[in-house]
């Protein structure tokens, strides 16, 4: 196991191979990967506008993980399963989902805001650690329904879960480890290691790396650079590949940083230096990649500008939609609970519709 997190791009933006990151650097359109980057950046950027503004309650920042999200999401095949946290807003953009929806569950309008079926990206899960246990029984029904290792590549699918370093305490992540390997599962375990859990550091947390945890379960453990968006996507590609094929599960560890607070409503100046944030800004992950692009003669102004016209429509787009979004009925999280509302629970929805009815 290699201690060091595993490279491809200097941050002068050198391409470096590496035997244990298979990638043919020729074959990904890495000007696709920039623009993911800085819309996906940008997302960010507006929505912890708008909760300073007071239309989001609050905000949880991806700042500094770009690559770490982006590089996964590229790895995907339409067919594969996403269960994310509450920060991966980049992987959602790579699949598809309109980030006006994103924002409903921060502003309160909606306890999800997208339909997971449609891009095969489950909703938001604000519980430490929960969607593991998911996607590890999301895995299960993949194997029963017999898509796993046909060759077909149209058929073959795995599940891809993001956790944060934190998520490592939990049991159910635990518990979802166990159940991966005892069954052999086609399931790929992403771990941003952002250095933080809120104000705990990873140090207090465990005394090996995410990677090295994977060996006590007994199945493969990966360590990347997580601002490297080329080892994040070649890392994650071939786990998913192995896990598609029946191989089973891998732990992927992208080491990064998270430069902004825990949330909006967190103070990370009470727990950390701004010396430290600025060392991480300056391995900033989309800055690598331009820098990569500028050297090996891939990237224009025109193509910066066309990126630049895009983000101040998202932005636009965002702003807008935020406030446009409905104010939920009062009678829907009672209705959206069961498939059918048993008796006791229509009976409360009944009693609180009089209660917001009288306006007390």
């Amino acid at each position: 196991m290699t201690a060091e997190p595993l490279s491809l791009l200097s941050q002068q933006g050198t391409y470096q191979p590496h035997e244990s990151l298979a990638l043919d650097p020729d074959s990904v359109d890495s000007q696709r990967l920039l623009r993911d980057m800085i819309m996906t950046r940008r997302v960010d950027t507006e929505a912890i506008a708008l909760q300073r503004q007071g239309e989001l309650g609050l905000w949880p920042s991806l700042l500094g993980q770009e690559a770490a999200q982006v590089g996964a999401a590229w790895a995907l095949h339409p067919q594969d399963i996403v269960f994310p946290t509450y920060r991966e807003h980049g992987v959602a953009w790579c699949r598809g989902v309109d980030p006006v929806n994103l924002l409903g569950l921060f502003r309160g309008t909606t306890m999800g805001g997208w339909d997971p079926t449609e891009n095969n990206f489950n909703l938001y899960t604000l519980v430490i650690g929960a969607q593991t246990l998911h996607a590890v029984g999301y895995a299960m029904g993949i194997v029963r329904d017999g898509d796993v290792g046909t060759g077909d590549p149209e058929r073959d699918r795995a599940v891809l879960v993001f956790l944060g370093d934190g998520a490592l305490s939990e049991g159910e992540t635990n518990e979802a480890f166990v159940w991966a390997a005892a069954q052999n599962l086609p399931v790929v375990f992403f771990c941003q290691n952002n250095q933080w859990a809120i104000s705990a550091p990873y140090s207090v947390q465990s005394r090996v790396s995410v990677a090295q945890r994977a060996q006590g379960f007994g199945f493969e453990g990966v360590r990347v650079d997580g601002n490297d968006v080329l080892a994040c996507l070649a890392a994650t590609r071939e786990a998913m590949a192995s896990a598609r094929s029946g191989n089973g599960p891998t732990l992927i560890e992208a080491f990064t940083y998270r430069r902004n607070p825990h949330t909006t409503s967190d103070d990370d100046g009470r727990y950390r230096s701004g010396a430290e944030n600025d060392a991480w800004a300056a391995l900033d992950p989309i800055e690598r990649l331009k820098n990569y692009l500028k050297t090996s003669g891939t990237l224009d102004q025109a193509f910066l500008d066309g990126v630049a016209q895009e983000e101040e429509e998202l932005a636009e787009k965002l702003r807008a939609g935020c406030r446009e979004l409905p104010n939920p009925a009062p009678d829907q999280p009672f209705r959206n609970t069961y498939a059918d509302m048993p008796k006791e629970l229509e009976s409360q929805m009944n009693e609180h519709l009089v209660f917001v009815e009288a306006g007390e």
